[in-house]
């Protein structure tokens, strides 16, 4: 095999590992549950509004 083919195999299965690894993140990141969000003040908050 001359070397074009070579790098094209070697690039291609470097793409293949990137994307299984990025699907096997995601999978992980998804499997932690129901993103809850940050708990906000319950008090009231002022708001002033100054006119010049």
């Amino acid at each position: 095999m001359n070397r074009s083919k070579i790098v094209a195999i070697i690039t291609g299965a470097i793409s293949i590992l990137l994307a299984l690894a990025y699907l096997l993140l995601v999978q992980l990141l998804d499997f932690r549950g129901e993103m809850i969000p940050a708990p906000v003040s319950q008090l009231p908050q002022n708001v002033q509004v100054m006119n010049n």
